[in-house]
């Protein structure tokens, strides 16, 4: 008797989630981030008297490509 089982290719049951829905929840997020981040940049510039080496958007731009992937994994 043979055992295929070893063999077979691994499918996933998950899909990628839609494009369109992504990046909608994506730029929310981002624009939600964007306060907040140019708010803690402008007192960690203040406190430190020296430019952070992210600037608001970066943070910001990295914060919501975080999120937005956890929100389609729950």
């Amino acid at each position: 008797m043979t055992d295929f089982t070893t063999d077979a290719p691994m499918t996933r049951g998950r899909s990628a989630p839609p494009k369109r829905e992504y990046y909608a929840y994506f730029t929310l997020i981002f624009l939600a981030t964007l306060p907040l981040c140019t708010l803690t940049w402008v007192l960690a510039t203040a406190r430190q008297f020296e430019l952070p080496e992210k600037g608001p958007l970066a943070k910001a731009w990295t914060q919501a490509r975080i999120i937005t992937p956890q929100i389609f994994n729950a």
